[in-house]
């Protein structure tokens, strides 16, 4: 990454870099859902593209599990 690199070239402390990057992480964990929260309600769709799936539709009905990644 040369990112950083060139921040500290400028000047810039690691530390600092690393502190407003924490900062940040703690701001963005008070948003996430926590653990027991209904999750947020999204449309997606289905690998096809033919059609649109909304988790509301199942809440209530079955358990939903959500993958993410390839099989290939």
């Amino acid at each position: 990454m040369t990112i950083i690199p060139g921040l500290v070239k400028d000047g810039i402390s690691i530390f600092k870099i690393r502190k407003k990057l924490m900062k940040r992480q703690k701001g963005l964990d008070q948003l996430a859902p926590r653990a027991g929260d209904m999750a947020p309600d999204f449309t997606l769709q289905n690998i096809a593209g033919t059609e649109t799936i909304t988790l509301s539709d199942y809440r209530g009905q079955k358990p939903v599990a959500l993958i993410f990644g390839s099989y290939t």
